[in-house]
């Protein structure tokens, strides 16, 4: 399958971007379908139009993970190059200005559940399976799964999860705050749809403003991460033309229409 076959990618009203993984059966991360995702999300960054993201997988699985035979078939000296280019490509997707959801159906895991790591929110159908089973095949979450799911759900659950290769469904998943939302089985990417599209009803200036708030002051002390927000408030969102357009509406009891810049 060619590459640019792999990534299927619809744009809907809004602004609000569809990314679907499309390397059956099981949407494995294969090197050729992550270099295509890394191609979709960077046309998607250079975008002014896009205000939401949603990442989710064709048929009945969102990704069993990377692409094992591919990589049983691998020369291991090419492995850091593969693992680089993955890190790479997750990573370009977590720094999105926008924000980004996964639609997580059927199973998430190894670098599918990676992959869904680096979105912004994560909706899970009820029947979904998530796990990092790396370490039953002697490897370990090598596409930033030791660093991003310990920040998410702590860290001794992120050992729990990560040494017994455990899966789990959608219900712990969501106990452990390991998902946002859990909804009825086939129903994944149309909550997802909701939820992206009342996003993009908001200011895209004020939520990207506030993503990069939030992403930026996790990993620093609380007096950098309030300087952090006052020079968003202060460079980004009052020079922006969405505050006197959001707060005229209000006056006149009429929807906003954020112009975005």
């Amino acid at each position: 399958m060619a590459p640019s076959e792999l990534i299927g990618r619809k744009t809907e009203e809004d602004g609000v971007e569809i990314l679907v993984l499309k390397n059956p059966p099981v949407n494995a991360l294969s090197t050729s379908l992550i270099a295509a995702l890394g191609e979709q999300v960077a046309a998607i960054g250079s975008d002014r139009r896009s205000r939401v993201v949603i990442v989710t997988g064709d048929g009945q699985y969102f990704s069993a993970g990377a692409d094992v035979k591919e990589m049983a078939a691998m020369d291991m000296t090419q492995a850091p190059q593969v693992v680089a280019k993955g890190l790479e490509t997750f990573a370009r997707l977590e720094n999105l200005a926008t924000p980004v959801i996964a639609a997580i159906n059927g199973l998430a895991i190894g670098g599918g559940l990676e992959l869904a790591l680096s979105c912004d929110m994560r909706i899970a159908g009820e029947s979904a399976k998530l796990g990092a089973p790396e370490t039953k095949l002697g490897l370990i979450p090598a596409y930033g799964g030791t660093q991003r799911l310990p920040r998410l759900v702590g860290a001794a659950k992120a050992k729990e999860l990560v040494f017994t290769g455990a899966m789990i469904g959608a219900a712990d998943a969501l106990r452990i705050g390991l998902v946002n939302k859990t909804v009825p089985a086939g129903h994944e990417l149309r909550a997802a749809r909701d939820l992206a599209h009342t996003i993009a009803q908001n200011s895209p200036i004020a939520v990207q403003a506030a993503k990069r708030a939030i992403r930026g002051g996790q990993d620093r002390p609380f007096a950098e991460g309030l300087a952090l927000e006052s020079e968003l408030f202060r460079t980004e969102v009052l020079p922006g033309k969405d505050l006197p357009e959001g707060l005229a509406a209000f006056v006149e009891r009429r929807p906003p229409k954020f112009p975005g810049a």
